[in-house]
């Protein structure tokens, strides 16, 4: 449905998004897995010592939000998307709340690529964006270490050309 009268979908038309790593979907499922493993056994673990069924319902809706998350984690990845322009750099996200960021070569700061130990895992990378204001950085997750590499260098060389940036 995107048009110029759509704020998120500038010039359609010009605009190549490229996606992130679906595998991006596996690091996200087993960071909220280990997380919510913890919750779920603290909550079983009071409902066998206490039989209260306020742990009982608790549990339950613990176990039903991790299933609803896991389901929506899928399509929140394939929501991510970047785009390279000649001077200007778009991320976009979201599924309830879309964003948008439209990040000036010229107003980078710096580059930063990190990768946790689930991301190395998965031989993937995210390449973080910050500018002078903090409002406007951006990051772009689920990229392998290659593409990040390739990112990084392109955008340090853009904001050194501009000579306001980086």
């Amino acid at each position: 449905m995107g048009g110029p009268t759509d704020p998120l979908e500038p010039w359609p038309e010009t605009v190549r998004w490229q996606p992130v790593s679906q595998d991006l979907i596996w690091v996200e499922a087993l960071r909220l897995s280990i997380g919510m493993l913890v919750v779920i056994a603290g909550l079983l673990i009071g409902l066998v010592l206490t039989g209260s069924w306020p742990f009982g319902l608790a549990l339950g809706l613990a176990v039903l939000l991790t299933v609803w998350r896991l389901l929506v984690i899928a399509r929140a990845v394939r929501a991510w998307g970047y785009a390279e322009r000649d001077n200007d750099l778009l991320v976009r996200h979201g599924l309830l709340v879309r964003r948008l960021s439209i990040v000036p070569y010229a107003r980078m700061q710096f580059v930063d690529v990190t990768a946790g130990p689930l991301e190395r895992a998965f031989k993937l990378a995210t390449v973080q964006l910050h500018t002078a204001a903090a409002a406007s950085d951006a990051r772009v997750p689920g990229l392998r270490p290659a593409e990040a590499s390739r990112l990084r260098d392109r955008l340090t060389a853009l904001g050194e050309d501009r000579a306001e940036g980086i």
